[in-house]
């Protein structure tokens, strides 16, 4: 006997099933009854049940920038990953600004897997197929060209983006557009590629120091630095 329905936002303790039930994930067995051990969503597989945890992935909000990867390319619209326990789903009329006779004119066309987007999240509902529905008819979103890809924890985010965005501002002093995404996923393109690999590892400083103090200025020396051995080499 199950307790839980699909999809079904859970916590720790929360009864998830009887003892006879089948049940995959971080459980714990308490009286004759199968209790979470984590912050998770419930999904039905086969003939059981499966808690997906969602601690140390993205749990995304309405209105949040992201960055993702295409992975799947569907009748009307194309499936994307943004790092969080569900895929997320662009349709076809959040992506274009123009109608599309889809039976002549292949998706693909636009956009394609393994193509890097910046969107915004539209709409979350865990009740349908995709929780998560992106737009691109936003500012400062849509495919973007070239660049890195950072990945981050997203707990980690707001230490990129520092307080009143300084640690961001500081990155910036690289030169390079850069995208900070909620969901732990950071974009940039520079005009030298070294510069985005030097940049690719401040940001994993930035994740892995972030309880350091003085983070900032550190930061800061380090671009600087950077900068001045590559005027003296350019001599």
């Amino acid at each position: 006997m199950y307790f839980v329905t699909p999809r079904q936002l859970i916590f720790p303790g929360d009864a998830v099933a009887t003892a006879d039930s089948r049940v995959e994930g971080p459980v714990y067995l308490d009286n004759g009854k199968y209790r979470s051990l984590v912050v998770g969503l419930v999904e039905f597989r086969d003939d059981g049940v499966v808690i997906v945890p969602l601690e140390g992935v993205y749990r995304p909000k309405r209105g949040d920038l992201v960055v993702g990867y295409v992975t799947d390319v569907l009748a009307t619209g194309w499936e994307v990953d943004v790092k969080s326990f569900m895929p997320a789903y662009l349709p076809v009329g959040e992506a274009l600004h123009k109608h599309v006779d889809l039976e002549t004119t292949p998706l693909t066309t636009f956009l394609n897997i393994g193509d890097v987007v910046v969107a915004k999240v539209k709409d979350v509902d865990l009740t349908d197929e995709y929780p998560i529905i992106l737009t691109l008819k936003e500012e400062r979103v849509g495919k973007v060209e070239r660049g890195t890809v950072a990945e981050i924890a997203p707990v980690k985010v707001p230490r990129v983006i520092g307080k009143k965005g300084t640690m961001l501002n500081t990155l910036m002093e690289l030169g390079c557009d850069i995208v900070v995404g909620q969901n732990g996923r950071v974009w940039a393109r520079c005009k030298d590629p070294r510069d985005e690999v030097f940049l690719a590892s401040l940001i994993k400083k930035i994740e892995t120091e972030s309880h350091v103090m003085g983070l900032t200025d550190r930061v800061k020396a380090e671009i600087e630095n950077y900068k001045k051995t590559k005027q003296q080499a350019a001599v």
